[in-house]
C-alpha cells in the first residue's frame, strides 16, 4: 500500500479525484491542513462517486503534525523543482507520496532539505505544471508498475463477449 499526501489542498475536485485514485488502487490518502475547501463540499463527495467507503483517510494539522505521527517513512516529494524524475525513484510499499498544493507546491525548504527524494514529471519547458489529479494518478501508478501491481486485479472481463485466450480476440 502506497501513502498519498496532499499538503494544503485548495481545489475540491482534485481532492475528489485523488480520492478516487487512492480507493481504486488501495493507497491510503492523508490530508494536511489547512484546506482550501470543506471536507463535506459537493464538489469533492461528487468527484470522489461512490468509493468514500473503500478509502483510509487521515487528517493531520499542519507538515509538522504529519511527520510526528509518521516517523521513519520514506517520503518522496513531487515538485516542478526536481532534478529525479519520477520514473527513476525505486519505490517500495509503505512509501509516502507528498504533493504540494495547487498554487505554490510543496514548501521549498523541505525539497531543499530533500534533493535525493524530489521528483518531478517531465514535460515541455513552457507548462508550469500538471493539473494535481493526474500528477498522483501517474505517480501511484509508477509505483504500483515497479511493485507488481500487487492486490490490484490486473485482468478485465467483457460483459457480453468471452476472451478467446489463444487468438487474443473477443467473441
Amino acid at each position: 500500500m502506497f501513502n498519498i499526501v496532499l499538503v494544503e489542498p485548495e481545489i475540491p475536485q482534485n481532492t475528489g479525484n485523488i480520492a478516487r485514485t487512492c480507493a481504486a488502487t488501495g493507497s491510503r490518502l492523508h490530508i494536511v491542513k489547512p484546506m482550501g475547501f470543506e471536507i463535506d463540499d459537493k464538489k469533492l463527495k461528487r468527484a470522489g462517486l461512490d468509493y468514500w467507503h473503500l478509502l483510509g483517510v487521515q487528517y493531520y494539522d499542519g507538515l509538522e503534525d504529519f511527520f510526528a505521527k509518521n516517523p521513519g517513512g520514506r517520503y518522496f516529494y513531487s515538485t516542478t523543482k526536481a532534478k529525479n524524475n519520477y520514473s527513476d525513484i525505486k519505490f517500495a510499499d509503505g512509501d509516502y507520496l507528498l504533493f504540494g498544493k495547487e498554487t505554490k507546491g510543496l514548501p521549498e525548504e523541505l525539497l531543499y532539505n530533500n534533493p535525493e527524494r524530489c521528483m518531478r514529471i517531465p514535460m515541455i519547458s513552457e507548462a508550469r505544471s500538471l493539473n494535481l489529479s493526474n500528477a498522483v494518478a501517474i505517480t501511484v501508478y509508477e509505483a504500483l508498475r515497479q511493485t507488481g501491481f500487487e492486490n490490484l486485479k490486473t485482468v478485465g472481463e467483457l460483459t457480453q463477449y468471452t476472451w478467446q485466450s489463444n487468438e487474443g480476440e473477443c467473441r
